[in-house]
């Protein structure tokens, strides 16, 4: 194996033209650089450099010729993988998906600590509904997602059971004979929940606000604009709960979810699964399943 200590040596002494000037460039004595030359020679079984005894000049042989382009390439190759190595490591990215309509406030102290401990990671977080954080994670857009689903829609790496409540304004629940609808976008599961429910007791309704926040939709309850279906936790002390009394029956719980492929989970994602897992839970959802 060629030593790359004795292939700049080498270099050093053809660029240089002599012993003497290339042993003062590599700080080493002219008869450890003559030594080094010959030990290389020996190595290859070939003469690389003719030595000029009265002038002390050398010159390359054709066979040191082909050996310092090879000593060229190989030095240039080794000091890009010294370099490479010794570099900081790049920065790895994790996508993570949330609902639009989750309290993202529950969430920021728990993904700050993930960072804290993580810094080799980039986490990056987007919101959406949960049908567009599943496209997401099936294109590969995303590495991990919080939905809002069916129970059971599938495999996951935990869920909880969301118990809705029909919610109103405390104390000015509409009388209308349409019931007026405060509603998140097309595609919310609570929206077809509400819709259904409604239609199969022959109720009339009407949207009278909608919302992609979670905020937007508690704070229009609150005003009075409307009713809506929110999980448990989301009802503000300014929600009232409507019951079969008020013309409301209960409806199936729905399920959040964590979605992801389990058989990619490196230490990271797993730590932030454990991260998200607190938050739910923080948000008084019960255990996951």
């Amino acid at each position: 194996m060629l030593d790359l200590e004795l292939l700049r040596t080498l270099v050093c002494v053809v660029d240089e033209g002599s012993f003497t000037r290339a042993a003062g460039r590599v700080h080493r004595t002219q008869s450890t650089v003559s030594q080094q030359v010959r030990k290389l020679e020996q190595s290859v079984g070939k003469t690389l450099l003719l030595r000029d005894r009265a002038g002390g000049n050398v010159s390359a042989t054709e066979d040191g010729e082909l050996m310092v382009a090879y000593a060229r390439r190989l030095l240039a190759i080794a000091g890009e993988a010294e370099h490479v190595l010794s570099a900081p490591r790049k920065t790895r990215v994790l996508r993570l998906g949330i609902p639009e309509d989750f309290d993202v406030s529950r969430l920021t102290a728990l993904l700050a600590g993930f960072a804290t401990r993580h810094a080799d990671v980039r986490l990056e977080t987007c919101s959406g509904m949960s049908m567009d954080l599943r496209r997401g994670l099936a294109s590969g857009e995303l590495d991990l997602a919080l939905v809002k689903r069916e129970p059971g829609d599938g495999p996951c790496l935990a869920a909880w059971p969301e118990k809705l409540v029909w919610v109103g304004a405390a104390r000015r629940i509409p009388t209308c004979a349409s019931v007026p609808l405060v509603l998140f976008p097309q595609g919310c599961i609570y929206r077809k929940r509400v819709i259904y429910a409604l239609e199969s007791a022959g109720r009339p309704w009407h949207i009278a606000y909608h919302s992609h926040s979670l905020s937007g939709v508690q704070a229009a309850v609150a005003a009075g604009l409307g009713i809506s279906l929110l999980p448990a936790f989301a009802r503000l002390d300014t929600h009232e709960v409507l019951d079969e009394e008020a013309g409301f029956a209960p409806v199936p719980p729905t399920e959040l979810a964590i979605v992801g492929n389990p058989r990619t989970l490196n230490a990271a994602e797993q730590h932030l699964v454990s991260a998200l897992k607190q938050a739910v839970g923080h948000a008084g959802v019960p255990e996951p399943a």
